[in-house]
C-alpha cells in the first residue's frame, strides 16, 4: 500500500514538472514570438530609413530623420508625450523665473485640438474674454493642426506689447471669433482673494499651487478665524494646477493624519506612489464648499476630489477638465529628450480624473447675476440702515453677482442653521 503511494506522489509530482516545463517553455515561445515581431518592426523601419537616404530628391540628414521618427513615434502615444530636441529640451529646462511676455492662458491638446485650460484671471487673456474650452484654430493666421504644446507655447509668448491674432472656435457658437491680444509681462499671485463674506463664513480664492502658497496660505486662513470664520468657501475656479506636492501641502490643511490624498498608477507597480496627510492638527471640522468649473484642472481637481471623497467639503460649480496624467522627461544621449506621460493620477476613492475631471455633489450653472440698483427698485431694509446699532457687513457687488458663489453662500447658511438646531 505504501508502496503504491508513493508511486501515485512520484507520477503526480512528473506531471507537475511536465506542466511546469510546458508552462516554461510556451513562455519563452511567446517571447520569442514577440521578439521575432519587433525584430520585424525594426526591419521595416531600416528598410524603410535606407530607401528615403538612398532615392529621395534631395539628400537627407540621418539625424532628422531620426528626430522625425521619433517625433512621429511620440505623437501617437497622447497629446503630452512628445520628443525634444537639443534646443527644445534647454528651453524646457532653463529657469523660467525671468519675465516674458505671454497672454496669460493655461493650454493642452484635448481631442487633437489646441484647447485654453483657463484664462488666468487679470492677464490680457483674461480681459479679452477667452474662455475653459476654447479651441485654438489658428495663431497668426497658421492652423494650429498636428500642433505641439511646446511649439504652441512658442508661438504664443514673445515680447510684452506685441500683438497675437487667435481665431477661437467655440461651443455652441455657430461661427469662429477673433481676438487681438497684446502680450504683457505675466504676474501670477496665487491667492487671490480673503474675506469674510457674511455671517462668518470666509472666502479665498486660489489662482495656482506655486512654491509659496502652502505658506500664504495658512496665514490667510490664520487671519480669516482671528475674524471669527467659522466657515469656508474654497473657490478653486480657472485653477490650471501647478506643483503636485503644494496641492498635496493644501489638501492637507483639511485632512487628518493618514488620510489619502492622491494615488498615481503606472505599468510598473514599484513606481506607484500614495499621497497621503502628515497633519496632525489639521482642520476637519469648519464646514466647506468648494467651487470649481471647467476651468479647474491638475492639482485643483486632486484637491476638490480628495475632499470630496472624505466627505470633507461639498463640491459645487461645473464639472472639472480632466487633466490628470505624470509627464516624465527623459534625457538622451545627444542632448535630446523625451517627454512620456509615465502615470495618471487617481482619487482617494479609486476615481481617475484624467479625461474624466470631478463632477460636483451641486451643479450650478456659471451666470452673472444683474443687481438692481437703487433708483430701479425698493429696497425695505435700506430703510432700517441707520437704526442698527451695530452696521451690518455690506457683501462687495463683485461677490453678488457671482451666481455660483452665492450657491455656495446659501449651502453653507444652511448647514450651520442645521448646526445649531
Amino acid at each position: 500500500m505504501r508502496r503504491k503511494a508513493i508511486k501515485y506522489l512520484a507520477i503526480a509530482a512528473l506531471l507537475s514538472m511536465l506542466v511546469v516545463i510546458a508552462a516554461i517553455a510556451l513562455s519563452q515561445e511567446k517571447r520569442a514570438e514577440k521578439k521575432s515581431e519587433l525584430y520585424q518592426q525594426i526591419n521595416i523601419f531600416t528598410d524603410g530609413f535606407s530607401i528615403i537616404k538612398e532615392d529621395y530628391v534631395e539628400e537627407v540628414d540621418s539625424q532628422k530623420l531620426f528626430y522625425g521618427a521619433l517625433q512621429g513615434m511620440l505623437a501617437v502615444l497622447d497629446a503630452h508625450s512628445q520628443f525634444l530636441d537639443p534646443d527644445t529640451y534647454k528651453e524646457l529646462m532653463a529657469d523660467t523665473t525671468g519675465e516674458f511676455g505671454g497672454l496669460g492662458i493655461e493650454i493642452t491638446i484635448k481631442d487633437g485640438l489646441l484647447t485654453v485650460v483657463t484664462p488666468i484671471e487679470g492677464t490680457p487673456a483674461w480681459k479679452q474674454g477667452l474662455k475653459a474650452g476654447d479651441r485654438i484654430v489658428r495663431i497668426n493666421e497658421e492652423l494650429t493642426r498636428d500642433i505641439t504644446l511646446l511649439e504652441a507655447v512658442r508661438k504664443l509668448r514673445g515680447e510684452p506689447k506685441t500683438a497675437v491674432n487667435l481665431t477661437i472656435l467655440r461651443e455652441k457658437q455657430d461661427k469662429l471669433l477673433e481676438f487681438t491680444i497684446v502680450r504683457e509681462i505675466i504676474k501670477i499671485k496665487d491667492i487671490k482673494d480673503t474675506v469674510i463674506l457674511e455671517d462668518g463664513i470666509g472666502y479665498i480664492r486660489l489662482a495656482e499651487f506655486r512654491q509659496n502658497t502652502p505658506q500664504d496660505f495658512r496665514r490667510e486662513m490664520e487671519r480669516l478665524k482671528s475674524e471669527g470664520m467659522d466657515a469656508l468657501i474654497l473657490d478653486l475656479r480657472n485653477n490650471p494646477g501647478g506643483l503636485l506636492d503644494i496641492a498635496v501641502k493644501i489638501t492637507e490643511n483639511f485632512l487628518g493624519r493618514g488620510s489619502r490624498i492622491v494615488s498615481t498608477r503606472s505599468r510598473k507597480k514599484n513606481q506607484d506612489l500614495e499621497f497621503t496627510s502628515a497633519n496632525r492638527r489639521a482642520d476637519t471640522e469648519t464646514p466647506m464648499v468648494v467651487l470649481i468649473n471647467r476651468g479647474s484642472a491638475s492639482g485643483s481637481e486632486i484637491l476638490a476630489a480628495a475632499l470630496q471623497d472624505h466627505k470633507r467639503a461639498i463640491i459645487l460649480g461645473n464639472k472639472s477638465f480632466g487633466k490628470g496624467s505624470v509627464q516624465t522627461v527623459i534625457p538622451l544621449s545627444d542632448g535630446s529628450a523625451i517627454r512620456l506621460t509615465t502615470s495618471k493620477y487617481f482619487s482617494p476613492n479609486g476615481n481617475v480624473i484624467h479625461g474624466e475631471g470631478v463632477t460636483p455633489d451641486i451643479i450650478v450653472e456659471e451666470a452673472e447675476v444683474q443687481l438692481l440698483n437703487e433708483e430701479s427698485a425698493e429696497r425695505p431694509v435700506d430703510i432700517f440702515k441707520e437704526l442698527e446699532p451695530i452696521p451690518l457687513r455690506q457683501i462687495p457687488e463683485k461677490y453678488l453677482s457671482d451666481n455660483q458663489l452665492m450657491h455656495a453662500l446659501d449651502v453653507l447658511k444652511a448647514i450651520k442653521i442645521y448646526r445649531r438646531r
